[in-house]
């Protein structure tokens, strides 16, 4: 189920559908201003930092994953919203 996430993000829509999902406007504005910095669209961090993460987590890293996945009523969410808030630096006030 969770590679089949990481796939689909891939698709913008898909991508825009989980930050939507994720109901969190201060991750949403993390997002937003890496966009900007980086000159992608949104729907493209979103995926890029995933896909880095996955690429460079470490063991340490993958365990915490995992145990925030087997706690999570929906863990595919649970999963990208514990990378997003990882991987991208916190917003500026």
């Amino acid at each position: 189920m969770f590679g089949n996430l990481i796939a689909s993000l891939d698709d913008p829509a898909v991508a825009r559908g989980v930050l939507a999902a994720l109901d969190d406007p201060a991750l949403s504005a993390r997002v937003t201003a890496w966009a900007e910095v980086t000159g992608y669209p949104s729907a493209n961090v979103v995926a890029v930092c995933v896909r880095h993460f996955l690429d460079a987590a470490s063991d340490d890293h993958w365990t915490q994953l995992i145990g925030i996945m087997s706690r999570a009523e929906d863990p595919g969410l649970a999963a990208v919203r514990a990378i997003l808030v990882k991987v991208l630096p916190e917003a500026e006030a």
